[in-house]
């Protein structure tokens, strides 16, 4: 009897050390798997959804321990929900914003300093991203952004992407002014009635032809360049490029080649030309291999090449890339953050793995050339391109990487690469001169509305609304930084 007590209470004590065990496994591994949430732009594609269920949590729990959420939001919504749920502090740990913006950001307090985070979690990713990469990020010394896109960047925004099939269709061999643009949109709705026209009103690309002195966009909302040979700050909506620019486009617009949706739904540029109805977009450097595939997907016998409008002109390295990943003052979880960030740039497999999903199933490499098995987009390869890494599509001309990889080679370093104005002291002139250029030069720059009534309007609200001032507040401190360089 004492026996059989004995080896019930054994039995009970077995069991009651096997529960524990069990509720204490659960709990570690609870713990273990922190949560990093990014914002992201765009749609998320069925397959990006099923990969971020599956092969990606499991890779990034067994690597990092970390469960990583995306929140896609729509193009035409992103930057006001990212404001909007950066100021009501909801648990966002990093998103993505373009570094021209990079002063505005830190001032609405969205973006934390980096520099221990890098120094502690980042040290993979600097093999490839280099800290000189990184300092095109910095606001008084501190680096507050991480410049995703390493990549060769003279005239960065200055080129057009075109539907080189249909120029060609149309008796066309390439593209080197406004009018032989304009030839080509009319050629091509005359020959293919099923096109749509042109995806985006290109006035940077516009701007580098119609102007003598080269400029580059120095402020928020497209408001002030620096001129490349005077180093001086301008009011962009006030100079005869921008002009020149506005009366070219309505050309365009009366002409029935631009449709109300590039002045209505701009931002929605790039999804329009990857329907396969469009004819062109602006574009940097290698954008023809970034979209080509998304093109073919709905246009299986589309060609893209990119053309520099004003080819004679200087090109000018302006800034570290046009993308920066940054990670909120109050985020939950700032050191997950760097470690994925970390994690992507650390080998060529995580890297791959991220931007085109598993190899044999989304994608293989034949011959050094990436085939793409599944049209979906993952983590957005212009977000994180890396010419380290860098993979080109069995459609890429060997001459087209070629010239990719020299490209930068006779370029010119701008006087204001690393520039970034700080807007604390004319924040509300700002918000009043932004409110006039999303209202009102927006739809004079497409072409949408009457140049010759509606432009003299909106220059008065411009300087109603402190542009001087606010011109002036950026020169003084663009001579500061100059100063100091020398």
């Amino acid at each position: 009897m004492k026996a059989k007590k004995m080896l019930i209470l054994l039995v009970l004590l077995i069991a009651s050390v096997s529960v524990m065990a069990g509720c204490s496994g659960k709990k570690e591994g609870a713990a273990a798997l922190e949560t990093v949430t990014i914002l992201y732009p765009g749609e998320r594609s069925d397959r990006m959804n099923e990969f971020l269920n599956n092969e990606f949590a499991e890779k990034m729990a067994a690597d990092l321990g970390l469960k990583v959420e995306v929140i896609y939001v729509p193009w035409a919504q992103y930057w006001e929900q990212k404001d909007i749920m950066l100021a009501a502090n909801e648990p966002i740990d990093l998103y993505w914003d373009g570094l021209p913006d990079l002063s505005t950001i830190v001032n609405k307090k969205q973006a934390m300093v980096l520099d221990d985070l890098i120094q502690e979690y980042g040290q993979d990713m600097l093999k490839v991203l280099p800290m000189e990469q990184l300092q095109g990020a910095t606001i008084d010394g501190k680096i507050h952004g991480i410049p995703s896109a390493y990549a060769p960047s003279s005239a960065m925004y200055q080129l057009v992407a075109v539907r080189q099939d249909i120029l060609e269709a149309v008796g066309m061999t390439d593209v080197k002014t406004p009018d032989d643009l304009k030839e080509f949109a009319t050629k091509a709705k005359e020959k293919f009635p099923e096109m749509k026209g042109p995806a985006d009103i290109i006035f940077k690309p516009l701007t580098r032809y119609f102007t003598d002195e080269q400029y580059n966009w120095i402020a928020v909302e497209d408001l002030v360049v620096f001129g490349e040979d005077s180093k001086k700050a301008y009011s962009y909506y006030e100079t005869e490029a921008f002009q020149e620019v506005a009366k070219f486009n309505r050309g365009m617009y009366e002409a029935g080649l631009y449709t109300e949706d590039l002045t209505i739904k701009y931002n929605e540029r790039d999804s329009r030309m990857q329907t396969g109805l469009y004819l062109w977009v602006e574009g940097s450097l290698g954008k023809e291999m970034e979209i080509v595939d998304a093109i073919k997907a709905n246009a299986p016998d589309a060609e893209v090449n990119t053309y520099l409008l004003a080819e004679d002109k200087p090109r000018y390295v302006t800034a570290t890339g046009g993308e920066v990943l940054g990670i909120p003052v109050n985020a939950p979880n700032p050191e997950g953050a760097m470690k994925f960030v970390n994690w992507i740039y650390k080998s060529k497999e995580n890297y791959q793995f991220a931007l085109y999903g598993v190899e044999g199933k989304d994608y293989e490499i034949v011959d050094g050339r990436i085939n793409k098995l599944t049209p979906s987009e993952f983590f957005y390869e212009w977000m994180f391109r890396n010419q380290n890494y860098q993979l080109f599509g069995p459609n890429v001309a060997q001459e087209s990487i070629d010239q990719y990889k020299s490209w930068d080679d006779q370029a010119v370093r701008s006087e204001s690469l690393g520039f970034r104005f700080n807007n604390e002291k004319v924040k509300l002139i700002e918000t009043s001169l932004k409110e006039v250029a999303g209202k009102d030069l927006a739809a004079i720059r497409s072409g949408f509305v009457d140049f010759e009534t509606e432009y003299p309007k909106a220059i008065q609200k411009l300087k109603a609304a402190g542009i001087d001032e606010y011109v002036a507040e950026i020169q003084r401190q663009l001579d500061e930084f100059l100063a100091a360089k020398q």
